[in-house]
Order: C-alpha cells, then sequence, then structure tokens
C-alpha cells in the first residue's frame, strides 16, 4: 500500500507554529489548490482546500519563509484523526502531514508581496548602466 499526495497551491492563511503536550514543534497551514476546470455551477467553488501540518526543520521553514499566497509545492501523506468536539460531537478530520514544502516563488523584497516592481526595474536599470559603462571592444 501506498499513501503519497503531492499538491501545489497558495497559501490561505499564514502557517501558525504551535507545539504538542511533550514541547515538540509544529506548524499548520492550509493551500488552495485549483481544480483546473471551470465549475459549472456558479456556487461552486473553484479550488479544493487542505490543511496541512509540518513537523521538524520544515516548521521553521514555513513560519520564517511562507505567507498567505505564497505558492507552494507540498509533498507527504493524508492522514485522518478523531476526535469529540466542545459540544461532545465526534469528529474526523483529514489532513496532510508534508515531508518537504517547496516554496515556487522568489523570496519577497518587501516581506509582504511579490517584489516590488519598482526595485526590480532599479535593479535591472543599475545593471545595465554598468553593463553600458564597460565595454571591452571599445578603442582607446
Amino acid at each position: 500500500m501506498f499513501n503519497r499526495i503531492v499538491l501545489i497551491g497558495r497559501l490561505t492563511r499564514d502557517p501558525e507554529s504551535k507545539n504538542t503536550q511533550t514541547g515538540k514543534a509544529y506548524a499548520t497551514f492550509s493551500i488552495a489548490v485549483d481544480k483546473g476546470r471551470k465549475p459549472t455551477d456558479p456556487n461552486e467553488p473553484s479550488a479544493d482546500f487542505f490543511n496541512v501540518k509540518v513537523w521538524g526543520q520544515t516548521v521553521e521553514f514555513v513560519t520564517t519563509y511562507l505567507t498567505k499566497g505564497r505558492l507552494v509545492a507540498v509533498d507527504g501523506r493524508i492522514e485522518s484523526r478523531k476526535y469529540t468536539d466542545k459540544e461532545g460531537t465526534p469528529r474526523e478530520v483529514w489532513e496532510v502531514t508534508a515531508d518537504n514544502v517547496k516554496s515556487l516563488e522568489r523570496p519577497r523584497d518587501d516581506g509582504e508581496g511579490v517584489a516590488k516592481p519598482a526595485t526590480r526595474t532599479a535593479s535591472r536599470q543599475t545593471a545595465k548602466s554598468q553593463k553600458e559603462e564597460y565595454d571591452p571592444f571599445q578603442d582607446d
């Protein structure tokens, strides 16, 4: 038997770091994965939503570098767990326990969104002007 899942989607919320009762760190977040087709019913969502849990060194990575809206690849397994809620109703939750999480976007320059266009343009212009200053084939 084989339990493996690979998902590519965008974070729907910032990762939240927590500790078990024994002090082991873990983090949770959720991702939206596009269904790849237009829904026939306008009330039907165009994405599936998955809760993800990570352990170990991955906790530090996701809490440091990932934020809501970031595109990620999640590689792991699906697990279910049962619990009883505060009202005494039995519940079952399905979630992805990720072994690997990779960011599929460049690091952000502004800490909030994708790198600012002005910053990118300025760095390109600087690089371009440096190239124009030195011409190894120019006659002296």
